[in-house]
């Protein structure tokens, strides 16, 4: 009977020398954890995409964080319907320093000790639970499905990836983090390249000697860093905004406990008859005033983590719903299509896409869209909605089929399909 593998050692505890455990009965997998060492991005850490080469986008990709390219100046396709919520760093300084500690990073995370039960060469990592720890393949790693990568409820646990070649997951592949896993804490070390898979959810921070390719679809929370080749992306959304942190610590408040002034009598007799003494008559103003150290959150580059509209407003009160506003009641209607809505509060805008393809960008409201309908086959809306304030983007999917199933364009007239 096979069993589901997790890494770590498998000790299996007899009752007594001899006995030996009844066919079917598996061992209980009691993982060593041995946790890998935190990897410092440095300046390269504000980047969502940062490339070597160049970096070139197809479609309405949403990055959340920087961009940038050293020591190439090829920037292609960003401007609308392509959103980019944070800074352009197009081989200025800044990116040029970004390339130079990516590379000191890259250089941590391929030195990680790994331990010998952790070299995964040959092992698709579809189906297997990981702990925190280094872990490595000789040459090429495969995803195909899902991998989960389990915190054991420490949120600064490390996931460290250290691939010999290529990295590469098979479409709709996904990485799902439990226990208080982030993606923030996960590194890919990739010799060579990376190739996403078409609508892959991938989890983690992709530090690639060559270069990294997304292809349609694709969600990636964590970053895409190549040092020397080209970035390529095709309508995905790549989310750094949890992972932000400031270059510059913020201060630490720590109230100063307030001291009492002792009164001083006996330093000045009071004129008789004359004035009250004034001692004690005004209360001490040490610590009648808090400290205002820290009150205030910082803002600007480091002060507020990328968002969806790269607002200076802190409030996460944005909300989305994607809906069917509008369905056909009759088969007659069914050649109508139908509209998709998407609802909420600080709604700033909204990529309608259709099967990977534009169906419409809306600035205002109502956010809907008409989705053409066909007879036969099944597909994705997907809508990718940025907020006013600092609400991270958010991406909703809605599965259509039968009469209702959207066809890939825009139809410039009345649909000529009848009921």
């Amino acid at each position: 009977m096979a069993a589901r593998q997790m890494m770590g050692s498998d000790l299996c505890l007899g009752q007594s020398a001899g006995i030996l455990l009844a066919s079917g009965l598996a061992c209980a997998a009691v993982p060593a954890v041995a946790n890998a060492s935190a990897v410092n991005l440095g300046t390269s850490a504000p980047f969502a995409v940062l490339g070597g080469s160049a970096v070139t986008n197809t479609g309405p990709s949403v990055l959340n964080g920087d961009l940038g390219v050293a020591p190439g100046t090829s920037l292609i396709g960003f401007s609308s319907p392509a959103v980019v919520n944070g800074a352009t760093h197009d081989d200025d300084a800044f990116a040029g320093n970004a390339q130079n500690d990516l590379a000191t990073a890259y250089g941590v995370a391929a030195g990680q000790a790994v331990p010998s039960g952790n070299d995964l060469t040959g092992q698709d990592l579809g189906g297997l639970t990981l702990l925190p720890g280094a872990y490595s393949f000789s040459s090429s790693a495969q995803l195909t499905g899902n991998v989960t990568l389990d915190a054991l409820g420490n949120p600064h646990a490390q996931f460290v990836f250290e691939i010999g070649s290529t990295l590469t997951t098979a479409s709709a592949s996904s990485i799902t983090m439990i226990n208080g896993a982030s993606p923030c804490n996960v590194y890919w070390q990739i010799g060579s390249s990376a190739t996403l898979g078409s609508t892959t959810a991938f989890e983690g921070n992709v530090l690639a000697a060559d270069s990294i390719s997304v292809n349609n679809g694709a969600t990636v929370q964590g970053r895409l860093l190549a040092m020397t080749g080209a970035v390529t992306l095709i309508n995905d959304t790549v989310d750094q905004s949890m992972c932000h942190t400031s270059t510059v610590s913020p201060p630490v408040s720590t109230p100063t406990p307030p001291v009492a002034t002792p009164p001083v009598t006996g330093s000045t007799p009071p004129t008789t008859g004359s004035t009250p003494p004034t001692t004690g008559s005004t209360p001490p103003t040490t610590g009648s005033t808090p400290p205002s150290t820290g009150s205030t959150p910082p803002t600007g580059a480091g002060g507020l983590p990328p968002n969806a509209s790269h607002s200076t407003v802190p409030t996460r009160k944005g909300s989305a719903g994607l809906k069917r506003t509008k369905q056909p009641t009759s088969i007659m209607e069914c050649s109508l299509g139908f509209t998709a809505t998407v609802r909420g509060r600080e709604i700033k805008r909204v990529v309608f896409t259709l099967d990977g393809k534009r169906l419409a960008v809306r600035s205002g409201s109502p956010f809907s869209v008409h989705v053409p309908a066909a007879f036969a086959g099944s597909g994705l809306v997907r809508a990718l909605v940025t907020f006013k304030d600092a609400t991270p983007t958010k991406s909703l999917t809605m599965r259509y089929r039968a009469c209702a199933a959207a066809v890939v364009h825009p139809l410039p007239a009345p649909s000529t399909f009848t009921g």
